[in-house]
């Protein structure tokens, strides 16, 4: 069956460790990697060439240019003027290999970084264990980019020893059926999801049951308590006093300047002075003593006479009824 390859990735100055995997891949499947590599001349003809000899060095001399044609084509514009001065298909590789990737010691401290990283993961009491599996998997991915061989034993390793108390059951029993030293990476993440999904549904159904028995004695405590007001009823607020601006006249907050007891064009009715009224006038005479004592009097003179009033009904009432 004949292969037609997809057009080569395109480069334009971000992600160059993955860019570099794609392209190293599609020169592989065209034969072409190796002169990248290598960057050598095909030997001369001998005399008296066959046909099928020269063939063979015209495709071998035409593959150096069709792997330069390819890293040209990989590559955005602004990226090609930095390699169209390269005569072979291994000055441009190299060339952005050193550029964007940096020299052998930029990577090795890159590679330090990395590790130090993966080293320092850990799981979130927030995370999953598929979430905290991508993250271990992004700094792995990180390195082998960078060109270290990373195995996915250190993943296995770095997740069974990293891993909550909650998952100690599940651990233990696979450390008893299997051998952690060939367990694939999937299955194990696999094993610990299905035991974090049965304990989430174990849980919800506990919230669940525990809702709905408080929602039973709630409404059965609301069918008892008849003609008393749910203890929800929010209490009526008492009305706020409405402040106004202050008044010219005694400077209060509590009336409007036209209702004021001391505007200037206000008589009084006691004292007949402009500024006041009334009730706040100071001048107004106070009951003298001698017109309480006659009031007092008035009513000692009073009560003798509703006393011999009374006797006498009383009499009346029962000369009455001894007649009858």
């Amino acid at each position: 069956m004949s292969f037609t390859p997809p057009p080569p990735p395109v480069f334009a100055g971000e992600n160059y460790n993955i860019w570099a995997v794609k392209m190293r891949t599609y020169l592989q499947a065209h034969d072409l990697w190796n002169v990248v590599l290598n960057d050598t001349e095909p030997p001369p003809l001998r005399a008296n060439p066959t046909i099928a000899q020269i063939r063979q060095h015209n495709e071998d001399c035409a593959k150096k240019y069709k792997a330069m044609s390819c890293l040209q084509s990989g590559v955005s514009d602004v990226i090609f003027t930095r390699i169209m001065a390269c005569d072979t298909p291994k000055q441009a590789w190299d060339k952005l290999k050193e550029e964007f990737q940096g020299s052998d010691k930029t990577r090795q401290q890159q590679l330090i970084n990395m590790r130090r990283d993966f080293e320092n993961l850990k799981m979130k009491d927030s995370e999953t264990i598929k979430q905290y599996a991508d993250r271990i998997m992004t700094t792995a991915n990180n390195i082998r980019l960078l060109g270290e061989e990373f195995s996915d034993q250190r993943v296995v390793e770095k997740v069974i020893t990293t891993l909550p108390e909650k998952y100690e059951a599940k651990i233990s029993s696979l450390e008893d059926s299997r051998d952690f030293s060939t367990i694939p990476l999937t299955e194990l993440i696999n094993a610990l999801y299905a035991q974090e999904q049965r304990r989430a549904n174990r849980q919800e159904d506990h919230y669940e049951g525990a809702f709905q028995a408080r929602s039973r004695e709630s409404s059965s405590a609301n069918l008892n308590a008849k003609g008393k007001k749910p203890w929800t009823e929010k209490k009526k607020k008492e009305p706020v006093k409405r402040k106004f601006p202050p008044c010219v006249h005694c400077k209060k907050t509590t009336h409007l300047e036209k209702y004021c007891w001391y505007r200037p064009d206000i008589q009084c009715r006691a004292c007949k002075q402009f500024g006041h009224i009334e009730k706040v006038c100071k001048s107004k005479p106070k009951p003298q003593p001698q017109f309480q004592n006659q009031a007092q009097a008035a009513e000692e003179v009073e009560s003798p006479e509703e006393h011999v009033f009374s006797a006498s009904c009383f009499a009346s009432s029962s000369k009455v009824s001894k007649i009858w």
